[in-house]
């Protein structure tokens, strides 16, 4: 079975769109914070997308979170947000940037030292791994 030129290229276009959504550390500190809960609660924000990494103000933190990183996480449907509220949970494509993380999550004994150097988020993990 073949595919058409343009279902290969939709197909690109969503592994970009993820790899691009997970591609800022508040972003994958959200999916991380959703993998931990079941899947209809939602969880407060800015708390679930900070990270011991980062070194931002808060009220710029949250404007980024509005105006940048929420939506690029629920245009690909990965996310739902309310903005009154402002909470966050699973969305209907959930499971693709799920996928990753956990992935990445498992395997904290096989990265590589140069990205685990620095990081505090990785670093911890190495350092509480009971093996």
């Amino acid at each position: 079975m073949s595919t058409s030129p343009s279902e290969d290229l939709e197909w690109a276009e969503r592994w970009d769109q993820l790899f691009d959504a997970i591609s800022a550390e508040p972003r994958r500190e959200i999916i991380k914070s959703l993998l931990d809960v079941p899947q209809e609660r939602r969880l407060r924000l800015p708390e679930a997308a900070e990270s011991p990494n980062q070194s931002i103000d808060s009220e710029t933190f949250v404007i980024e979170l509005r105006h940048h990183h929420l939506p690029k996480l629920a245009e690909g449907g990965y996310v739902r947000w309310e903005r009154e509220t402002f909470c966050v949970q699973r969305g209907p494509n959930f499971a693709e940037p799920a996928f990753i993380i956990e992935n990445v999550l498992e395997s904290t004994d096989e990265i590589p030292e140069s990205l685990v150097t620095n990081c505090r988020v990785i670093q911890e993990m190495v350092d509480n791994d009971p093996a």
